[in-house]
């Protein structure tokens, strides 16, 4: 039997056949949980992988449809006990899955979002109009009509936006404030940048106070997270080096504040090896704020904290968000259940798969509520638009915050 996949670039069939299928991934699975079938599984998409790669299975719509509603979260491979490396054989089998297109359906919304999202300029117009839609009242107006049921597409990004802040550009050097511990770049990211820009400029300050000068170059742009994730390998290893040549070889670190963008970057040297040793000194803004002393004043908070699937999984970094929010005198950390279950964003997911993204953070909300905490810290702004629209949708008061814009506001200096 002819396999499925071709060229060198299929996935690794010995990465495959460490999947023993003993299923203790399945209750880590976002998809799982939701719709208990098996096939939208780690084990089930593994299973047709197999099939596929031993030329048993066809890559037919079926197919791509359950490796579609793949999240890419990686819990599955926290759970494994096999260690099989998930999101490098679903970014493999996807980049198969593009040499036929995406589904009729889908080219549409894909061509939109991978020619906005990833495009600072761009996304930043759009995010301008959005500004003046709303404060022009038009958008009340279609609420209250219901106009936008007519364009569902819209509606889904409609309900992640509220509130979007002017942006200042940050300046290409922060000196370092006290002892000088060494010297480390910043990523601004593309939706970080444009809706949470406060959490770049806290960022910045936060290691500037912790000894680092900062170094923000202005021509960075996207990380590629997007294309890796969609299989749009060209595009992704295209940006990867873009990226990598913006930033000095002199920094000690190359810090980020989005999980989704830390973890990509972290990876680089998977698919573009001679960008191993800039992906050696990427660092999570939590990594590097830990080991660093910063003086902090008292906030009475009872916080929880949601653990960004592509920091958890993706980087394992879970204790330095944590062990820095404790750090902060008052702040009592409450530990909410599913922490690590994805809360539906996924970078475009929740626009391109709203039903199950509506599905998964509805039982992010149960959980947050089960806290009784007032303030949700999460590590990467997909994360914190979700979220944050699931409160607005049941009214709830509780506030949704990046860790580093907490312990910001605790910062005495």
């Amino acid at each position: 039997m002819t396999s499925a996949f071709r060229g060198p670039d299929a996935p690794d069939v010995d990465e495959i056949r460490k999947c023993v299928h003993c299923g203790i991934c399945l209750p880590t699975c976002p998809t799982y949980r939701v719709l208990g079938e098996e096939m939208d599984s780690p084990r089930g998409r593994i299973y047709l992988m197999r099939a596929a790669a031993e030329g048993r299975v066809e890559l037919s719509e079926t197919f791509q449809r359950h490796l579609d509603l793949c999240l890419g979260c990686r819990a599955c491979e926290t759970a494994c006990p096999s260690g099989v490396r998930f999101g490098s054989l679903l970014e493999a089998t996807r980049a198969q899955l593009r040499r036929h297109g995406p589904p009729a359906k889908h080219r549409l919304l894909e061509a939109f979002a991978f020619s906005l999202f990833p495009e600072p300029a761009r996304l930043g117009a759009v995010l301008a109009a959005f500004r003046l839609y709303k404060a022009s009242g038009l958008r009340a107006l279609a609420h209250a009509t219901g106009a936008l049921r007519l364009l569902p597409t819209l509606a889904t990004m409609d309900g992640l936006l509220d509130e979007v802040p002017k942006t200042v550009p940050l300046p290409e050097l922060v000196p370092a404030h006290g002892r000088a511990r060494g010297r480390a770049g910043l990523l601004v990211g593309c939706v970080q940048r444009l809706l949470y820009p406060q959490v770049n400029r806290d960022t910045a300050r936060l290691l500037a106070t912790a000894g680092y000068e900062v170094v923000i170059p202005k021509s960075q742009g996207c990380c590629g997270a997007l294309e890796l994730h969609a299989g749009r390998m060209g595009a992704y290893s295209a940006r990867a080096r873009t990226l990598a040549a913006a930033f000095p070889d002199d920094l000690d670190f190359v810090v980020t504040n989005a999980a989704g963008c830390g973890s990509t970057m972290k990876g680089y040297g998977h698919h573009v090896p001679e960008l191993a040793s800039f992906a050696g000194r990427v660092r999570d803004v939590t990594e590097v704020l830990a080991a660093a002393e910063l003086p902090l004043g008292r906030l009475d908070l009872t916080v929880t904290y949601h653990d960004a699937c592509h920091l958890a999984h993706g980087q394992r970094v879970r204790q330095e968000p944590r062990e820095l929010l404790r750090r902060i005198p008052g702040l009592k950390l409450v530990e909410l259940g599913d922490s690590d279950l994805c809360c539906g964003s996924a970078g475009v997911y929740n626009v391109q798969e709203p039903a199950m993204a509506d599905a998964l953070l509805a039982l992010k909300v149960d959980r947050i509520v089960e806290t009784g905490a007032r303030v949700v810290a999460a590590g990467n702004p997909g994360c914190l638009l979700q979220i944050a629209k699931g409160m607005r949708e049941r009214g709830l008061g509780i506030e949704v915050v990046h860790p580093v814009s907490l312990v910001a506001r605790a910062l005495k200096t």
